[in-house]
C-alpha cells in the first residue's frame, strides 16, 4: 500500500491543469457608473429608505465615488431617513412601557409611514432623473 503511494502523482484531469492560476488582484478604481445605472441606484437609495437607513447608507459607501447623481440622491436618502430610524428605534423601545405603550405603538407607526411615503415620492422623482429635497432634512452628512 505505501508502494502505491509513492508513486501516485495527480494527473492534469483529476485535478485540473496541475498548476495553480496567477492571482490577478482586483482592479485599481471601479468603473464610472453610465447614466441610467446613476439614475437606478440612486432611486434605490430613496426606496431603501422604506427599510431604514441601511440600504442608503450601503449605496452611498459603496457608489458615491462612481456616480454624481448617486452620490448627491444618496447622501439626501441617509440624511433624511437616518433621524427617524433612531427615533423609531427610540419609540419602539419606549412601546414596551405598560401604561404608555399603545401611544407609543402607534407613533412608531407613524414614522415608519411618513418615511415609507416620503422615500417612494422620492424615488419616483429620482427615477424620472429631477433631483428630490426632502421638506425636512437636516443634512448633517456634507
Amino acid at each position: 500500500m505505501s508502494n502505491t503511494r509513492q508513486n501516485h502523482q495527480p494527473r492534469p484531469d483529476e485535478h485540473g491543469s496541475g498548476q495553480r492560476p496567477v492571482y490577478q488582484g482586483a482592479p485599481a478604481n471601479a468603473l464610472p457608473l453610465t447614466a441610467s445605472e446613476d439614475r437606478q441606484w440612486a432611486t434605490m437609495a430613496h426606496f431603501g429608505g422604506i427599510l431604514a437607513f441601511v440600504p442608503s447608507l450601503i449605496i452611498y459607501l459603496v457608489f458615491r465615488d462612481r456616480g454624481p447623481f448617486t452620490a448627491q440622491e444618496s447622501k439626501e436618502a441617509l440624511n433624511f431617513t437616518l433621524p427617524p430610524s433612531i427615533a423609531a428605534l427610540i419609540v419602539w423601545m419606549l412601546s414596551f412601557i405598560p401604561v404608555v405603550g399603545g401611544f407609543f405603538a402607534v407613533l412608531n407607526a407613524l414614522i415608519w409611514v411618513y418615511v415609507a411615503v416620503s422615500s417612494v415620492i422620492a424615488g419616483i422623482e429620482c427615477n424620472r432623473g429631477r433631483p428630490y429635497r426632502y421638506p425636512f432634512n437636516l443634512r448633517r452628512i456634507k
